[in-house]
């Protein structure tokens, strides 16, 4: 008699209902998320009429892997080129959305009579937008083509950052019932130093890499190695402390900048569909009928209560940061609903022991109501629109439409900020990442385990700094006497102006280096009464290893700009 594990036989349940349930939506012209969410119904154990399934921690890794490949998609489609352009208008609308929400949310909670901490929690898990059922959905009615969907994943995109820096906010209000402003800047920052080390280090060596290995890539190799570089990003992002989501995302921005970018995508694509079908089945796996019918009129509430709330507060962004009025509408219908990150936030709050038992089940009833919504609310959005268009004057339109193009117009500043990061911002920024990571790697991790086979802490310390400073020393180099980006008759900057600011431009870069060098030699705790002595030293060799940093930092530009610039 032969055995096979429930994970086989559960797999085959979910899969066979999940099939069923997708020609049915076919069939009646229905969204296949909905599909999904009705067969997760049928196999959960909530359901007595057919079989369940039987091992559901581990339905929860497969889910979970399929988010993960739903992000790692999405960031193929969502290159880095793209954020840029995007970002500066969605995070200012993702601002509004999330902060709108989370305080709407904690009113509502407060007028159920509901503790502070359910009140918080409330509002946080209602105003995460799920990426992974627009995204899906969007591919169901055929809409990612539409120019809306990109500033739509811009501020998804942002909102998952945010995401983050609300979970650290929510675990400290919730252990010690205070606000710690330093800890939250310190997360931010610590996500911002990610996000550009991935890009920097991603975008020189993965596009080179897979050129490379042009001639020896087929269908089966190209799988292998991009399956394998996402899921090793997920595992660096992880243990660091962010979300596995947003290493896939990344990955596969990353991955989008190079010659097999479509190759990947197309070869990726059946493991997106068939881990992201278990996903969205494992969502409706957690409908319980009997809680739904006991707490209905209060999910009835916040259903309402976030619908509304994310379409106003998206609008109103969407209007403020420059969008027209129908991308604006369409933007805050296909917003309106909460997923992922509303279960871990709701979780959070379980396991730290501060909310109250009803919040998961109903944090669950609404992110099913909602995202069964959603492909009817991204339908509804043109006829809205066209309503609303034939409602408002039409001076007021035009009006919102000049503005629109009045911020999207690039405008040049005469201030000396503005000034500064248009001359040398993105190349300090990016060099001075580079810097911080080998002043990290070297102190935090070479020199750590180096000093369990010596007792000569001190040499050994001054000599792993000399090493982290030779080595970072090409990446000082630009920020000290590197061109910058523009000249100064690109940026309409007259010659007696520009003679002017180029003493602070002076001051600035070198007291940007100053910070950077007294940085890494503070990661070296003994040397604090050698440091001068360094610096001194460092000032001598300076001058023969000029050239060396010049010529090896040109090398690294001249390849970062190549993947950049180019696509074969």
């Amino acid at each position: 008699m032969y055995h096979i594990p429930p994970l086989i036989t559960d797999l085959a349940l979910i899969l066979m209902t999940a099939g069923f349930s997708l020609v049915a939506c076919r069939l009646l012209k229905q969204p296949i998320v909905i599909g999904y969410i009705l067969a997760g119904v049928l196999v959960s154990p909530h359901f007595p009429f057919m079989p369940s399934i039987r091992d559901t921690s581990s339905m929860n890794v497969w889910a979970e892997i399929g988010v993960i490949f739903l992000l790692f998609a999405i960031g193929l489609e969502f290159s880095y080129k793209k954020l840029a352009s995007i970002g500066r208008h969605a995070f200012p609308v993702a601002l509004i959305k999330v902060l709108f929400v989370l305080g709407l949310g904690y009113f509502a909670g407060r007028l159920f009579e509901w503790s502070t901490a359910d009140s918080l929690f409330l509002g946080g898990l209602l105003s995460i937008s799920s990426t992974a059922i627009i995204a899906r959905t969007f591919e169901d009615l055929r809409y990612k083509e539409s120019p809306f969907t990109h500033f739509v994943f811009g501020v998804l995109i942002i909102e998952d950052l945010f995401a983050i820096v609300l979970l650290v906010f929510l675990s400290t209000f919730a252990i010690t019932q205070t606000f710690s402003g330093v800890e939250l800047a310190t997360t931010l920052t610590k996500l911002l130093f990610f996000i550009i080390l991935c890009f920097v280090l991603g975008l020189y060596f993965v596009p080179t890499f897979f050129r490379k290995l042009k001639k020896t890539l087929n269908d089966e190799t190209t799988l292998v190695l991009s399956v394998g570089t996402c899921l090793m990003l997920v595992a660096i992002a992880t243990y660091v402390g962010f979300s596995p989501a947003l290493g896939a995302f990344v990955m596969g921005s990353i991955l989008a900048e190079t010659h097999v970018a479509h190759n990947i995508e197309k070869v990726v694509a059946p493991l997106k569909y068939l881990f992201s079908a278990i996903f969205f089945v494992s969502i409706g796996m957690l409908i319980d009928p009997a809680l739904i019918a006991q707490h209905w009129m209060m999910i009835l509430i916040i259903s309402i209560i976030t619908i509304i709330g994310k379409f106003i507060s998206t609008f109103l962004g969407s209007i403020m940061s420059g969008q027209d009025l129908q991308t604006s509408v369409k933007s805050g219908m296909t917003l309106a609903q909460i997923g992922e990150f509303s279960f871990i936030i709701a979780t959070l709050g379980m396991e730290l022991k501060v909310t109250s038992s009803f919040l998961y089940p109903i944090a669950i009833a609404v992110s099913v109501i909602t995202s069964f919504l959603t492909p009817y609310l991204i339908n509804w959005s043109d006829p809205v629109y066209r309503w609303l268009s034939s409602k408002i004057p039409p001076a007021f339109e035009q009006s919102l439409n000049n503005y629109s193009k009045t911020v999207y117009e690039k405008s040049s500043s005469t201030n000396f900020i503005a000034i500064f990061w248009d001359l040398y911002g993105l190349k300090i920024i990016l060099n001075s990442t580079l810097i911080i990571s080998i002043g990290l790697f070297f102190s935090k991790f070479i020199l750590f385990e180096l000093k369990k086979y010596t007792t000569h802490t001190m040499r050994l310390e001054l000599g792993m700094l000399l090493i982290t400073l030779i080595i970072a020393l090409p990446f000082f180099w630009p920020i000290l006497f590197g061109r910058p980006a523009k000249s100064m008759a690109k940026l309409n900057i007259s010659f007696e102006k520009a003679k002017a600011i180029h003493v602070g431009i002076i001051i600035c870069r070198s007291f940007i280096s100053v910070l950077l060098i007294s940085f890494i030699i503070g990661q070296f705790s003994s040397l604090a009464a050698v440091s001068s002595l360094l610096l001194l030293g460092v000032s001598i060799i300076y001058f023969p290893l000029s050239r060396y940093a010049e010529t090896l930092y040109y090398f690294f530009e001249k390849g970062f700009i190549e993947n950049i610039k180019k696509k074969d």
